[in-house]
C-alpha cells in the first residue's frame, strides 16, 4: 500500500492529488472560521511549519491559525490516519 505522500529530492513530503480535498477541507473551514470543523482534520501531533513559524500540535496551531486566518496553501503535506500530520509552507 503507498503512503500518502513521497519524498521529493529534498527530506519533505510532497503533497500528492489524493490529499488535496482534505487540504481544501481545511482552508475552508479556516476560511469560514469554523474551529470545530478544522480540529478533526487536523492530527493531535501535528508540525506545522511557514518560513517564520514552526509550531507542533493541534492546539498550538488552532490558536496561530486564528490570529492568522487562512494561512497560504502548503508546498508539502503528510496525512495520518486521515488527518493533517505535516503542513509545510517554505516560501512567504
Amino acid at each position: 500500500m503507498p503512503a500518502p505522500y513521497r519524498r521529493s529530492a529534498g527530506r519533505d513530503p510532497v503533497i500528492l492529488a489524493g490529499v488535496d480535498h482534505v487540504v481544501d477541507d481545511v482552508l475552508d473551514a479556516i476560511g469560514r472560521r469554523d474551529w470545530a470543523g478544522v480540529k478533526p482534520l487536523l492530527h493531535p501531533y501535528l508540525h506545522w511549519t511557514e518560513p517564520a513559524v514552526r509550531l507542533r500540535g493541534r492546539t498550538k496551531v488552532l490558536a496561530h491559525l486564528a490570529s492568522i486566518g487562512v494561512p497560504p496553501r502548503p508546498d508539502a503535506v503528510e496525512l495520518r490516519d486521515g488527518q493533517i500530520y505535516r503542513w509545510i509552507v517554505s516560501t512567504a
